[in-house]
């Protein structure tokens, strides 16, 4: 307890009180600068792009600022303007959802004609190609595709 005519900060556990409130502010402090440092993970991931490189096959990321000012293709690290955007595909051969998608560049941003089909699973992949999910109907294969629609043209431009 203070004595006569001490205040309670001036004591001992008043002193010790206000120490532990400064550092507890500090730490808060610390980590709200560490977390705007090191950035929020999620937004990390909604900014990375996967390309692949037309002529390679190969696929790589790219973060959105880095294609500030380009157009597609973009300069793959093949060093050649052969980059484009990725569509994901998300089966397997067997119809079911997988957790690490397979990269597929679309036949039309190529100038190739007809539908394009994952070269993993052989399914069906489309522009905003969707998301896989158990119990959900898995696209057509080239197979199936071609029963209801006829053979693919395969011709390029």
């Amino acid at each position: 307890m203070p004595s006569a005519g001490e205040s309670f900060f001036e004591s001992k556990p008043g002193k010790l009180l206000v120490i532990a409130a400064i550092t507890l502010c500090l730490a808060g402090a610390g980590y709200m600068v560490y977390g705007a440092i090191r950035g929020n993970p999620v937004v990390a991931e909604a900014n990375d792009r996967i390309y692949i490189d037309s002529e390679t096959g190969q696929s790589f990321h790219v973060k959105l600022d880095a294609l500030v000012g380009q157009s597609i293709p973009i300069k793959s690290p093949s060093g050649h303007n052969s980059g484009y955007p990725a569509e994901l595909c998300y089966w397997t051969k067997d119809g079911k959802p997988k957790p690490d998608p397979t990269p597929v560049l679309l036949n039309i941003l190529i100038g190739k004609s007809g539908p394009t089909f994952c070269p993993d699973c052989g399914r069906l992949v489309v522009p905003h190609n969707p998301g896989a999910m158990p119990g959900m109907t898995p696209p057509p294969t080239e197979e199936e595709w071609q029963k209801r629609h006829g053979p693919p043209s395969r011709d390029s431009h």
